[in-house]
């Protein structure tokens, strides 16, 4: 139970540290660091691809990663799609 509290305290925690440091960075840097940030997309799409993956965990864990998947996936491509989007501007026409 205490873990539980402690996980739940350092994911609000996260959550205002996150919400802070979005909130100070400027417009003109968000693209840049969103296509930075795909790297860690693909390894929360790995690791949601092991827990949706495995046969001998409850079905709970099951769902949960292949929302995980889903969410990952979507945020991955996004990102791709923006930063492709991002870098056409830069070429001559």
């Amino acid at each position: 139970m205490e873990t539980l509290i402690l996980l739940l305290a350092l994911f609000i925690l996260a959550l205002f540290l996150g919400v802070e440091l979005i909130t100070k960075v400027p417009p003109t840097l968000h693209t840049p660091l969103m296509s930075g940030t795909n790297a860690v997309s693909g390894i929360t799409l790995v690791g949601a691809l092991l827990a949706a993956g495995t046969e001998s965990s409850p079905m709970l864990v099951n769902w949960l990663g292949f929302i995980a998947v889903t969410l990952a996936t979507i945020n991955v491509v996004g990102g791709y799609l923006v930063t492709n989007r991002m870098l056409a501007m830069f070429k001559r026409k």
